[in-house]
């Protein structure tokens, strides 16, 4: 049996992970911000991948629903949202980043025939 270079195999994993970090760096960099949007019924929602709340806009017709039914609206945007943003990351990353660790950080692809799907694809244009 072969006895394992132990610092030779840390140098290439440390190696590979600096070129796939710079590959993502460099992608998100063209890219710009990813988030995830969902708006309906004068609410528009904005979240980062992961579901962090981005942006908030609550139109004066909305207002009439009721607190109950504005927080349970808003509350479903922004987990539609959460989906979009983590579609966006997984197309953004999947070129560079192994496709079962994206969906073990949340990011996965959302089917194009989803209600949740937006309309464009990824770096793409119109779908």
């Amino acid at each position: 049996m072969a006895e394992l270079d132990i610092d030779l195999a840390s140098a290439r994993i440390a190696e590979q992970a600096a070129q796939a970090g710079a590959e993502v760096s460099a992608r998100l960099a063209r890219s710009g911000p990813v988030v995830g949007k969902a708006a309906a019924d004068g609410i528009d929602v904005q979240v980062a991948p992961g579901g962090l709340l981005t942006g908030l806009t609550i139109h004066r017709s909305a207002l009439r629903q009721g607190s109950a039914v504005l927080a349970d609206r808003i509350f479903e945007l922004a987990q539609r949202a959460t989906r979009r943003a983590g579609d966006r990351m997984y197309h953004a990353l999947a070129p560079v980043v192994d496709a079962a660790q994206l969906e073990t950080l949340g990011y996965e692809p959302i089917p194009d025939d989803d209600p949740d799907a937006e309309t464009y694809a990824y770096e793409e244009g119109p779908r």
